[in-house]
């Protein structure tokens, strides 16, 4: 499809606007329409719709997409507060299926007194998802090994921009977060909501911190669980992120050690994984779930990582590390068929500037994770330090200090010992917000903690239900995994 690429001049004014906290146009304004609730098709007790809005948020009155929602209605009418509208994090997470079939994350109290509502972010899942060559995508290296590399992948990623671009269409060029809040608005107004209700998860926080900055005077409660930290440069990014998958791999060994349940109990977890890097580096590792699959290092570190953000998966990772010694030399693995595959990281290259001038500065990058990391030692942001790539400066949402002065404060939930979204993450974006908002701190474990904490969970729904602010300080002990 054509696209028009935006002067120099234009992209100026769209970043004043943007910092300013302004908007050429309304987003309640320019939806100015109802959705048109259906009974899910995969179950039909959710409500599903859909929301035109424009591609182009400066442009109101061009191209439109459609925007997808689920609902799922309060359980009690008499007693409903209003609609609860959840951030779904990634990116790439769907809100719908969240919504559809994944309900239970709410307390049975939230679903009495609110309409829980989701979507799917432009650009993701069914709202227009970001379509790209599945070959292509499959090219982009985890980790670049040298100038030459380096080269290749900054000529390669422009080609994928292209490519994505062509098969998407213009909603490529506009699938920021800034684009995405001024979609919420829009959802808030389709809803019939003066003031929004919002909690938002992991990625799905940049969502909610940006909406405060754009519609202060619309927020009438907005939870930030698991905050992401959208002001900081390469470095800070990069390190602040191997310290926090480095701590959590330290709370696993510990629970190891202490815990009968884990199966490397008694064992010198800290050898055999450093054993497995070495397998890993030398190509002879492979994937014990994915017959003949090679596990390269980078792919090694995340498979696990993933496995730490939540402690009901701390005995499978066990189970799995164990495995792993015994795993194969890599075989060929089978390919996929499919040509074209959803690209849902697409939205963090336009997030993020996350800019590297040659393979030199991004070897230290590497580098210095490593010696912050030594076990996990490759962080996700150095995938995207790669995927992002030569992507074309200044991007539509610029990371940059949080501005928000609305009158009500905003509410962070954050863990300890959070794998993914640091606890520093979260104590940073609370000095940002100053009198703006109040840090919860569980003291546990765990990617998230309104699930895993009641005391966190009791908080959470008397500041949405209520407006009840915790007191400054306060605290939720750890849920015990010691067994």
């Amino acid at each position: 499809m054509p696209h028009v690429r935006k002067s120099a001049l234009a992209w100026a004014v769209a970043l004043a606007l943007t910092t300013a906290g302004l908007t050429p146009a309304s987003p309640a304004a320019a939806a100015r329409q109802a959705i048109d609730w259906q009974p899910c098709p995969t179950d039909a007790t959710a409500d599903c719709g859909t929301l035109s809005l424009p591609v182009d948020w400066n442009q109101p009155r061009g191209e439109r997409f459609d925007l997808a929602l689920a609902r799922r209605v309060a359980t009690d009418p008499a007693a409903r507060t209003g609609a609860l509208v959840f951030g779904p994090g990634g990116p790439g997470d769907s809100g719908v299926d969240r919504v559809v079939t994944g309900s239970s994350r709410f307390s049975a109290e939230l679903r009495r007194r609110f309409d829980v509502v989701s979507f799917d972010p432009r650009g993701t899942g069914r709202s227009h998802p970001v379509l790209c060559a599945r070959e292509m995508l499959a090219q982009q290296p985890q980790l670049i090994a040298d100038q030459a590399q380096f080269d290749a992948t900054l000529a390669g990623n422009a080609l994928l921009r292209a490519d994505c671009r062509a098969r998407t269409g213009p909603l490529y060029d506009h699938v920021d977060t800034t684009s995405a809040a001024r979609d919420l608005d829009a959802v808030r107004a389709a809803l019939g909501e003066r003031r929004l209700t919002f909690h938002g998860s992991s990625y799905g926080t940049l969502l909610g911190q940006r909406y405060a900055e754009l519609f202060p005077d619309k927020v009438r409660a907005v939870v930030l669980e698991a905050a992401v930290d959208h002001s900081l440069g390469v470095r800070a990014f990069v390190d602040t992120q191997a310290v926090t998958a480095e701590d959590a791999f330290d709370e696993f060994v510990a629970w190891c050690d202490r815990s009968a349940d884990c199966v490397l109990h008694g064992r010198d977890v800290r050898a055999i994984w450093a054993g497995l890097h070495d397998r890993a580096q030398r190509g002879l590792l492979t994937d014990p779930d994915r017959a003949g699959a090679a596990l390269p290092p980078f792919e090694l570190s995340r498979l696990a990582h993933k496995q730490l953000y939540d402690t009901g998966r701390w005995p499978g990772l066990a189970e799995w590390i164990g495995k792993l010694q015994g795993a194969a030399t890599p075989g060929v693995s089978a390919r996929t068929a499919d040509a074209v595959a959803p690209y849902p990281f697409a939205v963090f290259c336009q997030d993020w500037d996350l800019s590297v001038r040659d393979y030199r500065e991004y070897a230290a990058h590497v580098r210095g994770a490593a010696r912050l990391a030594p076990d996990l030692r490759y962080p996700p942001a150095l995938f995207a330090l790669a995927t992002c790539l030569g992507t074309p400066t200044p991007v539509a949402d610029p990371q940059h200090r949080l501005r928000v002065r609305g009158d009500v404060p905003l509410l962070l939930a954050a863990t300890v010992h959070d794998p993914a979204s640091g606890y520093a993450w979260a104590t940073n974006v609370a000095r940002q917000l100053g009198r703006h908002g109040v840090l919860l701190t569980y003291e546990g474990w765990g990617h998230g903690s309104y699930t895993t904490s009641p005391c966190v969970g009791r908080a959470v729904d008397a500041y949405l239900i209520d407006q009840v602010v915790p007191a400054r300080g306060a605290r939720c002990p750890a849920v015990d995994v010691s067994s």
